[in-house]
């Protein structure tokens, strides 16, 4: 396979001071907060291992059982739950992501003795089946009777051990999902291809990517055969031939299956998988049309294209946001376009950070998009929906999408503080990228000790009087050597007129090629300053006339009323009727706070992603005077 782009090393780029750390390290713990107990309660249950009476085998201590059922985890990790145990697979999935980038050792020792019970389980369930739910459930599916995804749910847990495997170097993590994928290999050995379709036409999960990351790994030709048996070819033939098999469909559903293709072309090679892959894009996002968030799916379902005017009501799902970046992370890779790493930046403002509570760190499933909206956040233990899990994950893996090496350097494709090192040539590179907080303070700010440094002393340059129109972004880069490589960086799509480029202070030319700069210097130790001018624009509803959003630079701008109100003005000109409102912290800019003007009734604007507990709308019909 070719890819434009080439990913660094898991735990080689370190998020730095930031709100994106800061969340990154309320996700950890609460990751540490859980107890295995809890974690394991249900796999336990289904091996036998475990009763409430405490008269079966167990091993934890009985201080559990004594605190009650209420210290449990329950809603759909209840043991009368049909999802029980996906839970865990997202565990071990944000666990090992936060190793990776920390070293973190107690989520290590956590996660080895989770894996050793898992292995425990196993063995008492007969060797290789290893859910919390039992294999009966497999059954019902054929007879056609009604069960809850199990294929959903055992992904989960395939997809945990891998990335355990992969980035915490668990070899009993790649031997449990080894044994239990024999039992899906014996299972489906006798199905006609007409049953096998009928299976995965019930319901399949993400097990075609659960079967390739196994086949990378083992390179066994029973996981090759699974692959091709868990293939969909009623559903990627359809998107092959340009027919619209999505409308009104479950959209989580068959993004995870899209997400199996994708690994499947760099896996095997085959050409076929790619083109699923970028017909299905097609089909999902281009002709589709999105929300002003970047969100593809009403509620669960797909929308119909370019027609989002009835479906304003539970809009985007986190699952589905977070799914649709992964997705769109694999097409940048291999094409270099900077399209899907948009795409990637619109749902993490707009979705993955404004569906989490920045107190808590709980999800909101649903991120409601309707007049006066109100994120309904979960909780720590009585919820665990499927958004809770893909929040843990999303949560904990930023890093891989900040910076890539290609052919001749380094590319910087988001603009996450952080840190990384990589070898070009023989030279050892160091590079750093940070956000300004006073001369142009990058999207979802918060306070830090250096924006307090900025005010303290009078020595560092004048703050702007007002908040400044662009975004400021300093990159710091040491070498042992000098060497000459090239810099190649994303231009965002809200940017609004030519960026500034200084090099060590001094105002540089550059080329531009695809929407990217590219800067080829000979570097030592240096500092590239960028600056991004941003203003207010507008996001017409597909399907209407004059529903429009308001965003600010990248952020949607939420409106903090209880009803639709018709805005007076010219939509394509946000400034004649928003100002700038409350637009200074003693440290920091207020980015993105506004007000309406020349209204009847004027009322206040936020970001979405700091929306916590307000009443909000974000879609207004607005007319000319």
């Amino acid at each position: 396979m070719v890819e434009k782009l080439k990913e660094f090393q898991h735990g080689s780029i370190k998020l730095i001071d930031s709100p994106f750390l800061d969340r990154f390290n309320l996700n950890a713990s609460y990751l540490k907060s859980l107890t295995t107990e809890n974690l394991l309660r249900n796999f336990y249950l289904q091996a036998g291992l475990w009763s409430y009476s405490g008269s079966a085998s167990t091993s934890f201590d009985s201080d559990d059982e004594e605190k009650g059922p209420e210290t449990w985890h329950w809603g759909w990790e209840s043991p009368t739950c049909e999802l029980r145990g996906h839970f865990l697979g997202h565990w071990l999935s944000a666990s090992a992501y936060i190793y990776g980038q920390t070293g973190d050792q107690e989520l290590r020792a956590k996660t080895l003795f989770i894996v050793q019970e898992l292995a425990r389980c196993q063995q008492a369930n007969g060797g290789e089946w290893v859910a919390a739910i039992p294999e009966s459930y497999m059954e019902r599916i054929l007879e056609g009777r009604q069960v809850w995804a199990p294929h959903y749910t055992i992904h989960k847990i395939f997809m945990g051990l891998h990335d355990v495997y992969r980035m915490m170097k668990i070899d009993e993590a790649l031997h449990i999902s080894d044994r239990f994928s024999k039992w899906f290999y014996n299972w489906t050995t006798f199905f006609t291809r007409e049953k096998l379709d009928m299976i995965l036409d019930y319901e399949t999960g993400g097990m075609l990517e659960a079967w390739v990351d196994l086949y990378d790994f083992t390179g066994k030709p029973e996981h090759l055969e699974l692959i091709k048996r868990y293939d969909r070819p009623r559903f990627f033939d359809a998107l092959l031939e340009g027919k619209d098999v999505l409308t009104n469909k479950h959209a989580n559903t068959q993004v995870a299956e899209i997400l199996g293709a994708a690994r499947a072309w760099e896996v095997t090679g085959e050409i076929r998988w790619r083109n699923i892959v970028e017909a299905f894009w097609e089909e999902a996002v281009v002709k589709r049309g999105t929300y002003c968030t970047g969100g593809v799916s009403c509620g669960e379902v797909w929308t119909p294209p370019q027609n989002l005017t009835a479906r304003l009501g539970l809009a985007q799902e986190h699952c589905v946001n977070y799914n649709m970046m992964r997705l769109s992370q694999f097409l940048y890779r291999w094409t270099g376009d900077v399209k899907y790493a948009d795409f990637w930046e619109k749902n993490l403002y707009n979705g993955i950070m404004s569906q989490q509570n920045k107190k808590t760190g709980m999800v909101s499933y649903f991120l409601d998009m309707g007049p006066g909206s109100k994120k309904n956040w979960g909780s720590s233990t009585k919820h665990f929906w499927c958004c809770h899990g893909t929040l843990v994950q999303a949560q904990a893996s930023y890093d891989q999408c900040i910076f890539q090496r290609q052919g001749n350097g380094i590319t910087i494709s988001q603009f996450i503080p952080s840190r990384t090192s990589f070898k070009y040539g023989e030279t050892n590179v160091k590079l750093e990228l940070r956000n300004s907080t006073q001369d142009g303070a990058g999207p979802i700010r918060t306070f830090h000790k250096s924006g307090l440094e900025q005010i303290q002393f009078v020595h560092v340059p004048q703050i702007p009087g007002d908040r400044p129109d662009r975004y400021l972004h300093v990159i710091h880069i040491e070498c042992d050597t000098q060497v000459e490589f090239e810099m190649k960086i994303r231009i965002p799509w809200w940017v609004k007129g030519e960026p500034t480029v200084k090099i060590n202070g001094e105002e540089v030319e550059y080329m531009i090629e695809s929407s990217f700069i590219l800067l080829k210097e000979i570097w030592k130790h240096d500092q590239v300053t960028l600056e991004f001018p941003k203003q207010l624009s507008a996001s017409l509803l597909p399907g209407s006339q004059n529903m429009v959003a308001l965003l600010d630079g990248p952020l949607v701008l939420a409106g903090l009323v209880e009803e639709e109100r018709e805005i007076v003005g010219d939509y394509k000109k946000p400034d004649t009727f928003l100002t700038s409102h409350n637009e200074r912290h003693h440290s920091f800019w207020n980015d993105g706070t506004y007000k309406t003007k020349n209204q009847s009734v004027n009322f206040k604007f936020i970001p979405l992603a700091d929306v916590t507990d307000e009443r909000y709308t974000l879609y207004f019909p607005i007319r000319k005077s």
